[in-house]
Order: structure tokens, then sequence, then C-alpha cells
């Protein structure tokens, strides 16, 4: 006999199924309209959203929350400003559903082709963050899906308050409420339903630490959009402006520690080591970044720690970084592809060459020259949000946008063909 919140959850999944029917051929205009209402409705209901957040980071701070989840918690004006402009972004996009491309006769008089569709019913787990909400929701109305979301209980009230403006810009625009639900309840047995749910949900996407991504891999049946770890590099290349380097990888680690997408470690070409690394320390040291080292580093950074060998593959998510002296770009590109989680990794370098060889030969999802780790992000990306970073490479990899929430099908034109032995 199933429970109380089983039964809750199923019925969450039935309805979604159900309103996946009508966002999936809902009109251009219909999804226009309300993307642009819930950003409306978030900017005139700044006040409410940034009082009720502060009783989720009040309840976290009583809690001891983790800093690095605490960071990612908050709702300022700045936040709110920056969900406003990725649903306005989102709305600019083309609309992918129903886009056929690949149109060709054969030699039957078919045509065939494959139509851009939804995948359907989309689920999401995802932790701290609040502005995932308005992202996730954005991205699934504009790619024609329904979608579930759990967030986690540390931004429960954040979550229901959005919750609102979503339900508002929905109703409004003539599309089913149920075309995005929020889970009302932190009861941890939800998660575990939701997982259950391979009758009505399509995708489950995971975001947030390594154990909650772990658990849904190895509980569901459902297939999951997800990346383990942000183990992202930056090297410093032989033929390099150091000013430049320096400015790169400085922003990389410290623009924010609590991301997947901040460099955790620093690989450098032994001729600029000494130049590069005293240009850099002072700024870490500055900043509270503690350093681990190779015995190289080591002697050049006086205020470092030696690092062991778990530092290569440690995602630390705050005020720490590993930092390596190479001989040259293939010990470089042979490091990040054996330590690295294959999330984003930086090469800076005044050569045509070396950049060429680095974006072809590292494996990962987002490869960068000359620019911050930290723009691996679908709003920097021009996707106007993402619903997650995939490392996988079946079936989105990177940051995912509108493209990765849908699928496509085959389509056949003819004039009354048949097919003949």
């Amino acid at each position: 006999m199933k429970s109380e919140i089983e039964s809750y959850v199923t019925e969450v999944g039935a309805d979604a199924r159900e309103a996946s029917m009508s966002i999936s051929t809902a009109t251009f205009e219909q999804k226009s309209k309300c993307l642009r209402s819930i950003a409306e409705d978030l900017d005139k209901n700044r006040s409410s959203i940034k009082q009720t957040n502060l009783e989720d980071i009040n309840n976290a701070v009583n809690n001891q929350i983790d800093s690095s989840m605490l960071e990612r918690l908050r709702l300022d004006d700045l936040a709110i400003d920056r969900m406003i402009e990725g649903l306005n972004q989102v709305d600019l996009l083309s609309d992918p559903i129903g886009q056929i491309r690949e149109m060709n006769f054969q030699s039957s008089g078919i045509q065939v082709g494959k139509m851009r569709v939804p995948l359907g019913v989309v689920a999401m787990i995802y932790e701290s963050r609040p502005d995932v909400t308005i992202d996730a929701a954005g991205l699934a109305i504009k790619s024609g899906n329904a979608i579930i979301l759990r967030g986690g209980s540390e931004s429960f009230r954040s979550n229901q308050e959005l919750g609102k403006s979503i339900t508002r810009g929905l109703v409004g625009a003539g599309l089913p409420k149920e075309c995005v639900q929020l889970i009302n309840t932190t009861d941890r047995s939800a998660v575990g339903a939701l997982l259950a749910l391979d009758d009505y949900v399509d995708v489950i996407v995971p975001r947030g630490g390594k154990d909650l991504i772990k658990r849904v891999s190895s509980e569901t049946k459902i297939n999951v959009i997800k990346h383990l770890d942000g183990v992202c590099h930056v090297y410093v290349d032989k033929q390099v402006d150091l000013e430049m380097a320096v400015s790169v990888a400085f922003n990389s680690k410290s623009e924010k520690y609590g991301v997947c997408n901040a460099m955790e470690t620093l690989l450098v070409h032994h001729h600029v080591a000494g130049e590069f690394l005293s240009r850099i320390e002072p700024l870490f040291t500055e900043k509270g970044v503690e350093l681990r080292c190779c015995p190289k580093s080591h002697s050049l950074c006086s205020s470092s720690l030696i690092a062991d060998d778990s530092d290569w593959t440690m995602e630390y998510l705050g005020p720490v970084l590993a930092i390596k002296i190479v001989r040259g770009l293939d010990e470089a590109i042979d490091h990040i592809n054996k330590f690295g989680s294959h999330h984003t990794d930086v090469i800076c370098t005044s050569s045509f060459e070396n950049s060429r060889k680095f974006i072809r030969n590292v494996d990962s999802a987002s490869v960068m020259v000359n620019s911050s780790s930290q723009f691996a992000d679908g709003f920097e990306y021009g996707l106007g949000a993402e619903i997650g970073i995939s490392t996988d490479k079946i079936h989105a990899r990177g940051p995912v946008g509108l493209e990765g929430l849908t699928t496509e099908k085959y389509v056949v034109f003819g004039n009354g063909e048949i097919r003949k032995r």
C-alpha cells in the first residue's frame, strides 16, 4: 500500500503527464506571454520574495549550513534581476519545437526529415539555489515540457514563493498550472517516490552535491542528465600574456567558490612559473585562498602547503586551490584528461597552434581559450538559462538549455507511395 507521500507524488506525476500534452502544443505566443508574465510578476513581488528568502537564510544560518550552499541560497535584487533577464533571454530565443530539418527525397518518392519535439515530462531535484526554480521553469515552458521541481529543504520557502509567480504566469497565458509543479513537502521520502515515476517522467535532472547525483543515478530507471564533479583546470602556457593569464586564472577561482565551473587546479608551464606565481600568489593570499602545491610550485609560493595525490581530483567548492608545474602542453593535457571531471578546462596562451591542440585533445564538455572557466554557464553561453550541466556524451553535453530539453522524431511526407518488394 502506498504511503501518503507516494500517493501525492504519483498524483503530481499523472498531472504533469496530462499537462505535457497541452504545453507541447502551446503556441509561440502563449509561451512568450507566459514567460513575460512570470518576469513581470517577479519584479512586482520583489519585497515578498526577498522577505521569504530571508526566512530561509536565517534558518540556514541557525542550522550552520555550509558557507558555499549559503552563498547560493541568497536572493537579493541582483539575483532577481538575473532571473528576470534569464526569462527575457529565453523568450527571445528561437522556438525549437516543430522545426524540421534534413528533408530529403528518397528513391521511393517519399520525403524524410526530422522534427524537433519536447521530451515530455522533466523532473528536477536540486539543492540550495532557488533561482534554479525560475531557470528550469522558463526553459521547460519554452521547450514545451511539463516539469516537476523538488528543491532542497533549505530553500523551501523561497521556492514556494517563486512558484506563485510561475503559476500566475501559466494561468494568465491559458496554460494548465500543472505544467510546472513544485513538490510541496520537505519530506525526504518524496525524492524516492519521484525517482520511481518511470510511468510518468521522461528524464530526471539532479543538480547538487555528488551524493545526490549518485543516489539519483543508482535508484531510478528514468534517463538522467547529470555531472558528478566540477574539477576544472586552467593551464598557463609557455607563450602567454602573463597579465591576461593572471586575470583569467584569478577570476576562474575567485569570482565564486561554490560553483561547479570554478577552477580547482592551476597548471603552469615551468618556463613561466616563477614570474607567473610571483604575480598571482599575493592575490590569492589577500583573498584568503589556501594554496596546495606540488614540490616545485611550493618552493615558489611561500604561503603554500604541499599537495598530496588526492588534491588533483578534489572539487573544493571553497577557497582552496591546487597548483602544479608541468613541463609543457602535452603534460597539461594528460593531467587534465586523467584527473579532471570533463567539465570545463581552460588554456591561457598566445600560441594559435597550442590553443587548437588543447581544444582538440582535452576531453571536456567545455574547453576554453583565454577566458575564465566561470563563463561555463547557460546564461553566459546565450542559452538564456540552463537546467543543468552534463558531462555525459549522450543525450546532452555541457550547459543544457532549450535544445537539450528536446528530442527529434522522423517525419515522412508522401503522395500515395507504397513499398514494393
